[in-house]
């Protein structure tokens, strides 16, 4: 318990707000080298995620592929680049590391996010005459936002986690207090540099949370009521609804005057 009390009087102390190890500075930098490297690998993971659900090819690939990444150690990576790429290029070296770590769970969210939708959605979309890119961008990409939302979430958050490591090669972040204070025995300051990342991790996390519940289109946020007419709906902006039953109706008229047209030609 006295640990803890010393690592927010850490935290807390003036000393640590200013100079060129303050926190205000160490929280910038960590913020960004995570927001650099998730929009790397979002530019790289999410047209690949959405080529793979909306034609359904690659996805074993994809799969492999993200669980090899997900496999290698962070730590080891960039050690490994920094030593491949030179002393001069350690921010690359660690940018890298990070943009392959994030790449996985993007790439998960993006194709899963179009593979989950009902194929009977996508058909009455066509039903309705829109086209291949007026599916994707009308039918497809909100309705699978929610997932990818999911997917950018766990991105963050496992790079929020892993650029402490930064620290390491002098890259500065949060990790510095805790990189600092392991050889000196400073375990009040380690405890604290902790305590910082976990709370930035839970705010970044609450606030994706809330944005994935937003993405959710409004005509699926019933539940299970709305079905894949209302998502349509939704997502068109018209009724599918309507649409269907105008269709249904206009091939029971087509039938009634084949029907009918039958009997009238035997007869002549």
């Amino acid at each position: 318990m006295n640990l803890f009390l010393e690592a927010f009087a850490w935290i807390f102390a003036p000393a640590q707000w200013t100079g060129t190890y303050a926190l205000p500075k160490l929280l910038g930098e960590h913020l960004a080298l995570t927001a650099i490297s998730v929009v790397i690998a979002a530019a790289i993971a999410i047209p690949i995620g959405w080529l793979i659900g909306h034609t359904g090819r690659g996805r074993e690939i994809a799969v492999a592929v993200s669980g090899a990444a997900r496999a290698i150690p962070s730590f080891g990576l960039m050690v490994l680049l920094v030593l491949l790429l030179g002393v001069l290029r350690i921010p690359e070296a660690a940018i890298i590391t990070f943009v392959l770590l994030a790449i996985p769970s993007l790439l998960a969210g993006a194709y899963t996010g179009l593979e989950a939708i009902d194929r009977r959605t996508l058909d009455a979309a066509k039903a309705m005459g829109m086209t291949g890119w007026q599916v994707f961008w009308k039918v497809e990409v909100p309705l699978g936002l929610p997932l990818l939302v999911g997917g950018i979430r766990s991105a963050l958050l496992q790079v929020i986690a892993t650029v402490t490591i930064a620290a390491y090669v002098n890259l500065g972040g949060l990790g510095w207090p805790i990189i600092q204070g392991i050889p000196l025995r400073r375990f009040d300051q380690v405890l604290a540099g902790a305590i910082i990342v976990a709370v930035l991790a839970l705010i970044v996390d609450l606030l994706l949370a809330a944005a994935q519940r937003a993405a959710v289109p409004a005509g699926l946020r019933g539940g299970p009521r709305g079905g894949p007419q209302r998502a349509l709906r939704t997502a068109d902006g018209s009724s599918a609804d309507g649409s269907a039953a105008t269709a249904t109706t206009s091939a029971s008229a087509r039938g009634s005057a084949g029907s009918s047209a039958t009997p009238a030609s035997a007869s002549a």
